[in-house]
């Protein structure tokens, strides 16, 4: 078998972005209501964890300002978006501006924020937390599901949102290209 010419390096943060921008993912908003109002993140780090029982995991950056008082509330919602809500990332990948000024939201049985049109709502009360790097990757244990309606998912892709031949640009400083997302 012929040795691999592969140069092993620790990558750097650019590298590493670069690489992991080959594999898509869907985008999701997670958000949380605490004492000071509604709040919330864009979030592409997203699964399934368990069936039995019912855990999913994203993870969130320590330098946010939605995640920790998400975590200190003790529960959240993770709204998956559809492939024509690239306006709903913007608001909440963006570290500036209020996110939720002007948005048609409801509040969920846990008291979390739910989006409006979204593909699925995950309803979920944290269940543990475990640092690793510079992001906490949290697990949460669902309490409840909605599926307001059907539709294809918004799609992140090497910077874009779609993939090759079907893609809408995606603003360089749009959660993580320019500084970090989740």
């Amino acid at each position: 078998m012929p040795e691999s010419t592969l140069a092993v390096h620790e990558p750097s943060p650019q590298e590493m972005r670069r690489a992991m921008s080959s594999f898509a993912s869907g985008v999701t908003i997670v958000t949380g209501q605490d004492d000071d109002g509604p709040t919330g993140f864009a979030c592409q780090s997203f699964a399934s964890v368990s069936l039995t029982p019912p855990l999913v995991l994203f993870c969130a950056d320590h330098r946010g300002r939605a995640w920790p008082r998400i975590r200190m509330s003790g529960r959240f919602t993770v709204n998956v978006l559809a492939e024509d809500q690239t306006d709903l990332c913007a608001r909440f990948g963006s570290s500036t501006g209020l996110k939720f000024d002007g948005l048609d939201w409801t509040a969920s049985a846990l008291g979390t924020p739910s989006l409006p049109d979204v593909l699925c709502r995950v309803h979920a009360e944290v269940h543990a937390v475990h640092t690793e790097g510079d992001h906490d990757v949290v697990i949460g244990r669902v309490v409840a599901l909605e599926t307001p309606r059907t539709g294809a998912p918004l799609i992140f892709y090497k910077g874009r949102f779609g993939t090759e031949g079907h893609t809408v640009f995606a603003p360089p400083n749009l959660f993580g290209w320019d500084d970090a997302w989740s």
